[in-house]
């Protein structure tokens, strides 16, 4: 590349970043970390004051003179009663029977014209969609005027059927412009019947039943394999919802709830302010009513929580600073999740303080302290865990003390570090959810033994009672952190993105869906994406990449050729190569294809993005040297000139983004082409490593990830050794030359 290229491709990148690399945004999370400690520390640390002014909390109870009519309660209430309104849908019956009959009327009647088999391709791929298009349209616009939907309902409708189109594949069109009027015939009836079963539920989700339909179509009457694919594609594609979400409805149901709503009072000698409550805006203006308030205050206070809170906050942003000068080693959506846990781990303190009285302070053990530290551990790193475990030994000082003439705890500081540090040694290296548990159940035991060792000190004279309270609410605590840390792990994986060590080992289990299907339908492929995570990972560790990525992504990296297994050769068993009937240019299109249907199965499951990262990028945008080579063959053969050119023949990308998807990539070409060699040596194995590594650099494909040619060498180094483990058994080694007999 340019170095002008270089520069717009840098440009890009930067860009594509966003808001996860911008430094403003950076110091803004900061501030709102700043911002946090300072609102969860002031109801400790501000002492009692007789003043009472917006926004702070009142210092003592205050109870209303005369009954009050409290409009705020009452709006709350009112939208409280709408938010508990569930969404009203509408059933509307689009008549998707009589689409799939006009759909294969047109195929006979066109399929009987005298016109070119692309004439009949192009006008498919044109007509087909449009016809669903124009059906709802009708639809809409004959019940416009009918009053019996309304206009918000009727653009559900449009809207919601657009957004769930399903594309039917290029290599159906061909199917379709080659079916006889015995196969329409033939396929009329099954189809008519599919759509009008899968139509008989109520459907919000037309991506649900379009699931069941291959199973319904190979249980039907259809044997010709032909008919079956093309009644498939088009029953799915016919298929849309027929349950609508209705806008007017359900603003209706809301408004009358908030009618329904009665009015909300205060009565004399009610509570107005609760001890410790924050004024608000509309409480401040009541008691200033009611001449209930003073004006005086003092603001040194605030200004040493301000600084301690600025003392927290900067010691999180040091540490950052050194362990990544001069950028930072995490992204602005790692902080804004570290950020989410700090809220998590500081609010379940404040609840239980919530509980805690003077003749009660053991129960502040219950604290689920570690849950903090617990989850970086998991989900960022085990340094920024033991920084976090101090701050988080300081802030539980705070706020589960209950000494009034005292600003710290040392009992609740010392408990939550030691808590914590048992917490990040026992969650590191967790490879399964039950880990969490055992990690829970270590955390219990350590955390009583602590609270015990602090009721003995002193002076010997300690309240058994007590402490036995306190023992059993330590081992409760513990447990109870790790039931949260269990079930907050899937929302923050899934809101952020990551992808956690806990995640990646249940994902490689055979028994997830997709890899079961892969195992059953295509064992080939399956034994060949074994081999590709074993080379893959080893590749990966050795440049200190995401090993157990690259193993589970090359678990479902060709999960898209269980569409179409006899296309690709490892599943070929005893059987002629259907391509060697198929015109190169459909060829293509299927091998291309299972990419890109790999991507969107990944996304029927769920999996996470990095995974379908892997299954889309691998090829990147390689190029089909067989393919082409076989449709210029036929060309010249043909004496026509090539209507294609190599570009049409290259996968469409991306190129791998990342080193795993580039490592994954190199393994599959690598694995392939070594299982493609009969009697493979040491020789033909570095050659062929080395061989395809060449290729991919000549080809650009690996200018989108930050891989150095340092770590390509070590890269093909260590594929070879691997590969020489795996295919021991077929590697020939030198025969040792026999001694002559004496």
């Amino acid at each position: 590349m340019t170095p002008k290229e270089l520069s717009k491709d840098k440009s890009f990148q930067n860009k594509k970043m966003g808001w996860k690399s911008s430094r403003g945004a950076r110091y803004l999370l900061f501030l709102f970390m700043l911002i946090l400690f300072y609102v969860s520390l002031s109801p400790s640390l501000l002492p009692e004051r007789y003043d009472i002014q917006q926004g702070t909390r009142s210092e003592k109870e205050i109870k209303a003179p005369m009954q009050i009519q409290d409009n705020q309660a009452r709006a709350l209430a009112q939208e409280q009663a709408a938010e508990s309104v569930q969404p009203i849908y509408q059933y509307v019956s689009l008549r998707n029977e009589s689409l799939i009959t006009s759909i294969l009327d047109r195929i006979d009647r066109l399929n009987q014209d005298d016109i070119s088999s692309d004439d009949k391709i192009e006008i498919y791929k044109q007509e087909i969609p449009q016809r669903l298009k124009d059906s709802v349209t009708n639809f809409i616009n004959n019940n416009r005027s009918s009053g019996i939907y309304s206009e918000p309902l009727l653009e559900e409708i449009r809207k919601v059927t657009e957004s769930q189109s399903y594309r039917i594949p290029e290599e159906t069109y061909i199917k379709i412009a080659r079916l006889s009027s015995d196969q329409i015939k033939e396929m009329k009836p099954v189809a008519r019947e599919l759509v009008s079963r899968l139509m008989v539920d109520q459907i919000t989700d037309a991506s649900i039943p379009r699931a069941k339909v291959a199973e319904m179509v190979n249980t039907s009457s259809l044997n010709d394999r032909t008919s079956r694919e093309v009644v498939q594609e088009l029953t799915r594609f016919v298929i849309t919802s027929n349950k609508f979400y209705d806008e007017e409805a359900t603003k209706e149901a809301k408004a009358k709830a908030r009618e329904n709503t009665p009015p909300v009072y205060i009565e004399e000698g009610e509570t107005l302010v609760a001890k410790g409550e924050i004024i608000t805006e509309e409480v401040y203006k009541l008691l200033s009513d009611n001449k209930l308030l003073r004006d005086e205050v003092n603001y040194w206070p605030q200004f040493g929580l301000l600084l301690l809170s600025l003392f927290l906050s900067l010691g999180i942003l040091m540490y950052m600073k050194q362990m990544s000068n001069p950028e930072f080693k995490y992204n602005n959506a790692q902080l804004l999740m570290l950020l989410c846990v700090f809220v998590i781990t500081i609010g379940s303190m404040h609840l239980v303080a919530f509980l805690q009285t003077d003749g009660r302070v053991f129960v502040g053990y219950l604290a689920p302290v570690g849950i903090g530290v617990m989850l970086i551990t998991l989900l960022l790193d085990i340094p920024l865990a033991y920084i976090s475990a101090i701050i988080f030994g300081i802030v539980a000082s705070i706020i589960l003390n209950t000494q009034q003439n005292e600003n710290f705890d040392f009992n609740f500081g010392l408990f939550t570090v030691i808590v914590s540090f048992v917490a990040i040694f026992a969650t590191d290296k967790a490879s399964q959810r039950s880990t969490l548990l055992k990690s829970g159940i270590m955390v219990s035991l350590i955390g009583s033994l602590v609270v015990f060792m602090l009721s003995i000190l002193g002076d010997g004279d300690w309240d058994r009672t007590n402490a036995l309270y306190g023992v059993g609410f330590a081992f409760a605590g513990g447990i109870l952190m790790a039931i949260l840390a269990i079930g907050l792990m899937p929302f923050f994986e899934s809101t952020f993105g990551i992808l956690s060590a806990l995640k990646l080992v249940e994902l490689s289990n055979p028994n997830h869906p997709l890899l079961r299907k892969l195992l059953t339908e295509t064992p080939g492929t399956y034994h060949h994406s074994v081999m590709v995570g074993n080379l893959s990972e080893a590749a990966a560790e050795a440049i200190g990449a995401d090993g157990l990525l690259c193993r589970v992504g090359s678990y479902y990296h060709d999960i898209g050729k269980t569409k179409r297994p006899i296309y690709f050769i490892e599943n070929q068993n005893n059987m002629e190569n259907p391509h060697d009937t198929l015109d190169p240019k459909l060829s293509k299109s299927i091998i291309i294809a299972h990419a890109r249907d790999g991507v969107e199965m990944q996304k029927d499951y769920k999996l996470p993005k990095r995974i379908r990262d892997i299954a889309e990028q691998h090829h990147g945008t390689t190029f089909l040297h067989f393919f082409y080579q076989k449709a210029i063959k036929q060309a010249e053969e043909a004496g026509v000139e090539p209507d294609f050119t190599e570009e049409d023949f290259r996968y469409p990308g991306p190129k791998a983004q990342s080193k795993e998807a580039a490592i994954v990539g190199i393994a599959d070409s690598v694995e392939a082409a070594v299982r493609s060699l009969r009697k493979p040596t040491v020789e033909q194995v570095e050659t062929m490593i080395e061989k395809i590594i060449k290729s991919r650099l000549d080809d650009h494909q690996l200018n989108d990830c930050d891989l150095t040619m340092r770590e390509l060498d070590i890269v093909a180094k260590t594929l070879k050794e691997a590969v020489m483990g795996i295919f021991h058994s077929r590697i020939e080694y030198p025969e040792e030359i026999k001694k002559p007999k004496s």
